[in-house]
């Protein structure tokens, strides 16, 4: 089966070290229409995270396109099959990029998914999001996948998960980088690998369990990185999305 999304293009103009890079703004909804405005033409993405969309709604993603951001909607779906369906219709019609749901979720779910996205977005006159699916997240260590009764270690459930949602067409997975390359190896080439947590070296990862540098996430495979509070908390955003920006561009030009 033809992966999701499989073949969309980049925004133009943008170097491949801002294409590779999305921002998350997890911020109160003042501070990321100020920011994600001066971001929007910087890099490749600004993800809209559940906080963010359920204080503003549709409204905040109409916006920031209009700055001229390619939307990253992180609503991680997780329900049943119709329920997803009808969601998944709604988003497509907003014209976002990518959109996320949980692949536990089921193969069925996430068919649900992609249909419903590729319906709303046919209905809207637009291109239909890439759906993304989350195999675990980033916060849970070893230890809380052991008590919440998924068989680990988390590279196990990862994989396991990553290819159940590639099989039901899902056009990329979201994992940590340190499960990045044996991700790749289960669902090939096309699937596209979006890993969130990323910590510039030297800054704590916070809340993160399994989070990883620029450095190990570019040489692990990953296509898209995600990244908050290192850009949202410096002094100047902007000029942290460049600065980490010029570092991939040097990371994927090493890699090539």
């Amino acid at each position: 089966m033809a992966l999701q999304g499989e073949g969309k293009r980049e925004r133009a103009g943008l170097s491949p070290g801002a294409a590779a890079l999305a921002v998350a703004l997890d911020l109160e909804p003042a501070a990321a229409r100020q920011i994600g405005a001066r971001l929007a033409r910087e890099v490749g993405y600004l993800k809209v995270g559940l906080a963010l969309f359920c204080s503003e709604g549709p409204a905040i993603v109409r916006e920031l396109q209009e700055a001229g951001a390619r939307i990253f909607l992180d609503l991680k779906l997780h329900d049943i099959p119709n329920t997803v369906s009808l969601a998944a219709r709604a988003i497509g019609r907003l014209g976002v990029d990518l959109v996320t749901l949980h692949a536990s979720g089921g193969e069925e779910m996430v068919r649900a998914a992609v249909e419903g996205c590729a319906e709303g977005a046919a209905a809207a006159g637009v291109t239909p999001p890439t759906v993304l699916a989350v195999t675990v997240l980033t916060s849970l260590s070893p230890m809380a996948l052991t008590r919440i009764g998924l068989e680990g270690p988390p590279e196990r459930a990862v994989v396991r998960l990553a290819a159940l949602a590639a099989a039901a067409g899902a056009g990329g997975i979201v994992c940590s980088p340190r499960e990045a390359r044996a991700v790749r190896a289960a669902v090939g080439s096309g699937a596209r690998l979006v890993t969130p947590g990323i910590r510039p070296a030297g800054q704590a990862f916070g809340d993160q369990a399994r989070s990883e540098t620029p450095e190990a996430a570019i040489s692990a495979g990953a296509d898209l990185l995600v990244v908050g509070r290192p850009i949202l908390q410096a002094p100047d955003p902007v000029q942290a999305a460049r600065e980490l920006v010029d570092e991939l561009n040097r990371l994927l030009a090493a890699a090539r």
